[in-house]
């Protein structure tokens, strides 16, 4: 499995969102991607990131209903990545993201 393949968005939560002050960042990863797998591809995918630890969660199907029709959203993995106080931060949103 190639690391571009391992990771394949970031999830965009107000919680996510405030872990980012400590240092941790979620990402929605292939279901198949293991602890060290995702590591490799975060230090692969980021230049001058050093990944502390990893934390992975599966997330489970919800039940949705539209009418009488009733079906799941999809299934998926997470990881909740900590990187070390030294390394460099994560660009999420590019250069020209910044607030005016």
């Amino acid at each position: 499995m190639e690391f571009s393949e391992v990771i394949l968005r970031p999830v965009i939560t107000e919680q996510s969102m405030l872990a980012i002050d400590d240092k941790k960042y979620t990402f929605e990863v292939d279901r198949r991607a293991n602890k060290n797998l995702i590591k490799q591809a975060v230090e692969a995918m980021f230049e001058g990131v050093k990944v502390a630890q990893v934390n992975t969660v599966n997330v489970r199907a919800k039940k949705k209903r539209m009418g009488r029709y009733v079906g799941f959203t999809r299934r998926y993995k997470k990881a909740i990545v900590t990187l070390t106080a030294e390394s460099a931060d994560i660009e999420l949103f590019g250069e020209g993201a910044e607030e005016e």
